[in-house]
C-alpha cells in the first residue's frame, strides 16, 4: 500500500477560523492520501470546548478530549495524530468495525441452501470483517448542515469482498452533542442477504494517560447473562447466568478485582433490553479523572473487551508504552458467531431490509 502525506491544506469551514481549540462545528484537513484516495481528518468541538477528532480511513475516532475533574484536558481514547501509524495496523483503535463485527467461526456460514467462505484472519476464525475489513478502507465524508457537529460517511461494499454475498451500502453518522455525548448512527441495505454487524472499536481510559490502568476503572454492565465461548474465543451456543461468576458487573465494580480468575476478559454480555436509548447499559467510571462514560444502545449485545492482549509493543505518539490492560472496548453489537446460531438474534439482512441501529457514549463528570 503506497502512503503519501500531506498535512499543508487547512480548510475553513462555515464560521469557523484556524482556531480549532476555541470554535464550534468542524474543521476539515488533509491527513494522508491511500491508494490516491485522499484521507482527511475531521476535528469536532461542542459548544464546551471538547473535541472529538474522526478520520474518513477506517471511520476512526483518532480522540475524544475533555477536561478532568482537575480541569486537566487529555483524550479519553488510544489514538495517534498520523495516517501511518494506522496503517501499521494496531488493534482496531477507533475504528469502525464491518461487514460482521467480532467472530465467525472458521469463517464460514449458510443462508437458505447456499454457502459462504470468508476470509480467515484470527487463528481458523473470521473475525472484524476480514483482512481488509471496513476499518481499513477510506469512507466517502460529507460534513452535515447541522445544529450540533455532524459527520456522515458512505461505504459502498461490493459483492464477494471478503466473501460476503451482495452490495452493501452503508452509512454512519457521527454527532458530537454539547451535553458531551457522542451519537453513531449506522445505516445500511443489500441487494442480496448477507449477515451485517457494525460497531465502533474504540478504546477508552478515562484517565487519559495508558500509564495508568483500566483495572481500576469501576465498570457496570446491565447484563444477566453472557455467551460462554470456547478456547478460541468462538461463543459454545450457550446463554449463561453472570451471577455468582466473575463476569458480574450488574452491580458496579472494579474491573482488576477477580480478572485474575479468567486472564482478560473479551465476551459479549446479553444486555438487558432497553431500546428506547434512554437508560445506560453500561457505566464506565474513574477515581482519578472524575470522569463518567455512560454507553446506551439499541443492540442486544455488547463486547467487553479488557486489552488482555496488548503486550507495550505499541506505543502512543509521546512514546508510552500501552500495555497490557491500558484500555478496554465496550463494542455495542449483535452476538460472535450469529451466523451459525439459530437460537441468536438474527444478523441476516435481506433486499429490501434496512439496518439500522443507534450508540451514544455520554462523558461528564461524577
Amino acid at each position: 500500500m503506497s502512503t503519501s502525506v500531506n498535512m499543508s491544506n487547512y480548510h475553513q469551514l462555515d464560521n469557523q477560523t484556524n482556531n480549532t481549540t476555541s470554535k464550534f462545528g468542524i474543521i476539515k484537513e488533509n491527513f494522508a492520501k491511500v491508494d490516491n484516495h485522499p484521507v482527511y481528518l475531521f476535528t469536532f468541538t461542542n459548544k464546551n470546548d471538547d473535541q472529538l477528532k474522526i478520520t474518513n480511513y477506517g471511520g476512526i475516532i483518532t480522540t475524544w478530549i475533555s477536561a478532568d475533574k482537575n480541569k486537566n484536558k487529555s483524550s479519553i481514547v488510544i489514538g495517534y495524530n498520523n495516517l501511518e501509524s494506522y496503517l501499521a495496523k494496531p488493534p482496531y483503535f477507533g475504528a469502525l468495525i464491518a461487514r460482521f463485527a467480532n467472530r465467525i467461526a472458521k469463517g464460514k456460514f449458510q443462508i437458505g441452501e447456499e454457502a459462504y467462505s470468508l476470509t480467515i484472519n484470527n487463528g481458523e476464525n473470521h473475525l472484524h470483517g476480514g483482512n481488509k475489513g471496513f476499518d481499513k478502507v477510506v469512507w466517502d465524508a460529507k460534513i452535515l448542515d447541522s445544529d450540533i457537529p455532524e459527520l456522515l460517511l458512505s461505504y459502498l461494499s461490493e459483492d464477494g469482498e471478503e466473501g460476503y454475498p451482495g452490495n452493501l451500502e452503508v452509512t454512519v453518522r457521527y454527532s458530537f452533542t454539547d451535553d458531551n455525548e457522542l451519537r453513531i448512527e449506522y445505516n445500511a441495505k443489500t441487494d442480496k442477504a448477507t449477515p451485517v454487524n457494525l460497531t465502533n472499536h474504540s478504546y477508552f481510559n478515562l484517565t487519559g494517560d495508558v500509564s495508568n490502568t483500566s483495572l481500576n476503572h469501576t465498570l457496570m454492565i446491565d447484563a444477566d447473562n453472557y455467551t460462554p465461548t470456547d478456547s478460541n474465543s468462538i461463543p459454545t451456543g450457550e446463554i449463561k447466568s453472570v451471577i455468582g461468576t466473575a463476569f458480574d458487573f450488574k452491580q458496579p465494580k472494579k474491573i482488576g478485582v477477580i480478572i485474575n480468575e479468567i486472564g482478560g476478559y473479551d465476551h459479549n454480555y446479553v444486555l438487558n433490553k432497553k431500546e428506547d436509548l434512554v437508560s445506560p447499559i453500561a457505566i464506565l467510571t474513574d477515581d482519578i479523572s472524575g470522569r463518567k462514560l455512560e454507553v446506551f444502545t439499541d443492540q442486544p449485545g455488547i463486547q467487553f473487551y479488557s486489552g488482555k492482549n496488548l503486550d507495550s509493543t505499541l506505543k502512543t505518539d509521546n512514546g508510552k508504552a500501552i500495555e497490557k490492560y491500558a484500555a478496554v472496548c465496550l463494542e455495542t453489537q449483535h452476538f460472535p458467531n450469529s451466523p451459525n446460531e439459530s437460537a441468536f438474534p438474527s444478523v441476516i439482512l435481506h433486499p429490501g431490509e434496512k439496518y439500522q441501529t443507534t450508540t451514544k457514549y455520554k462523558l461528564s463528570l461524577q
